[in-house]
């Protein structure tokens, strides 16, 4: 891609986020770097640039809980690679990042080399994990079958039940995606049915479970 390449880094520490876009310019061939220090912010990030390349997701940051955070983004703008990036970099939170759509996972003890040879693997369309890192296999059926449940999720479903985890109704959902209530109504129809639950507040539960800070999960 002749024109370089476009980063967006959400993370709400600005030293952090200093270290990334070091890391990122190292690479080269870099138009432009976009900064987050709030989830908000982010998403809007996503949306208004089409041409992302990649973007570097911290998972606990002001408006974003956890993993729910990296589902919202990928519904967002799903064909764009993302990168979680976190102090918790426990082998479930980075098997779960990467069930849930993250092209790679860096831990924020990671060096520089290490998150450049993270960034440029998925640039080429590889999968970065930690090295050296035994992810295992999930032992909590329940997150095991709701990881499976959302992977059934299309993207404007996953996008629209980021919103219901976020509080929005069913018009104000309608009216940022600018489509009908209706249409609305069938996504959530649809998803509720998919996660196996009657009702939206379970949807946000159910999702919470694995939004949640891995930390208390881990118990």
């Amino acid at each position: 891609m002749p024109s370089g390449y476009s980063f967006v880094i959400a993370d709400d520490h600005p030293l952090f986020r200093g270290a990334l876009r070091e890391a990122l310019a190292g690479i080269g061939n870099v138009a432009a770097i976009h900064e987050a220090g709030d989830f908000e912010s982010a998403k809007a990030l996503v949306v208004a640039n089409e041409d992302i390349d990649l973007v570097l997701l911290d998972l606990s940051m002001p408006g974003a809980s956890g993993l729910s955070g990296l589902i919202s983004l990928r519904g967002i703008h799903p064909t764009v690679p993302l990168i979680v990036v976190s102090a918790h970099d426990d082998p479930a939170t980075i098997r779960r990042a990467l069930d849930l759509g993250a092209s790679g996972f860096i831990s924020k003890s990671a060096s520089m080399e290490e998150i450049r040879d993270a960034v440029q693997s998925v640039l080429a369309g590889d999968i970065a994990a930690p090295v050296g890192v035994d992810l295992g296999v999930e032992r909590d059926p329940e997150i095991s079958d709701l990881i499976k449940r959302l992977q059934t999720l299309t993207p404007q479903q996953t996008r629209v039940l980021g919103m219901l985890a976020e509080g929005l109704l069913n018009k104000q959902i309608a009216y940022e995606l600018g489509v009908s209530e209706a249409t609305i109504k069938a996504h959530v129809s649809a998803i509720l049915q998919k996660l196996g639950v009657d009702s939206r507040t379970q949807a946000v539960i159910l999702l919470s479970k694995i939004g949640g800070d891995p930390l208390q999960q881990a118990n």
